[in-house]
């Protein structure tokens, strides 16, 4: 399997709470390069789907809890054959109500799930979360709605995953500000590897 990188942002609350997605970011966001966009719901504006849509046509998207019905664009999101979405959200349609809560998606070996978080009890709870993870069935949970760092939104902070058959490579994006004001964006990477199916028959047939 091919490499693929997957841009995932949400919470945008744009033009609510902030204009525009910042310059820094627009830079880094070259139509062609992503593979596939992952949104964690708060869209919340046409303007805003449509310019990602331009970045990558293949923009998977669940709801937030202030998407309302305000249509996002009368076309459906386009599925890479690489990827497949759990067939109940296979398509985000113009308005939220058709746009689902959660949502399953698959690169390769590696199920992600993926939610806004808000209809999750207590929100933001890790064990909370591990539940959700195990009744999706996946080996990766995003979820946003922390309006922190750690959500990746995309008015402060962004990641990004490459898919490589059993690796996912994880890329966070953070916009940071020095001493004399100056914008800068920060770096980090983590790997989380899925083992084998092959190599793990292997390893138990040798033991």
């Amino acid at each position: 399997m091919a490499s693929r990188l997957v841009l995932v942002i949400g919470d945008l609350f744009i033009p609510d709470r902030a204009p525009d997605i910042p310059a820094k970011f627009k830079k880094l966001l070259t139509p062609g390069k992503i593979g596939q966009i992952i949104c964690l719901g708060n869209l919340t504006d046409r303007e805003t789907y449509e310019y990602l849509r331009t970045i990558a046509p293949d923009l998977q998207l669940v709801k937030g809890d202030f998407d309302t019905e305000n249509p996002y664009s009368a076309n459906t999101t386009t599925t890479n054959p690489s990827s497949s979405a759990a067939p109940a959200s296979s398509s985000a349609t113009a308005s939220s109500s058709s746009i689902p809560l959660s949502k399953v998606i698959t690169h390769g070996s590696l199920r992600i799930g993926f939610t806004h978080g808000h209809t999750i009890i207590p929100q933001g709870d890790a064990d909370a979360l591990l539940i959700a993870a195990r009744q999706m069935d996946v080996d990766v949970l995003l979820w946003g709605g922390t309006h922190r760092f750690e959500a990746g939104g995309g008015r402060g902070a962004y990641p990004q995953f490459l898919f490589d058959g059993y690796v996912l490579v994880l890329y966070v994006y953070q916009l940071r500000t020095d001493a004399n004001g100056a914008e800068n964006v920060g770096v980090e990477k983590v790997s989380f590897r899925k083992q084998n199916p092959a190599a793990a028959a292997t390893t138990a047939a040798a033991a």
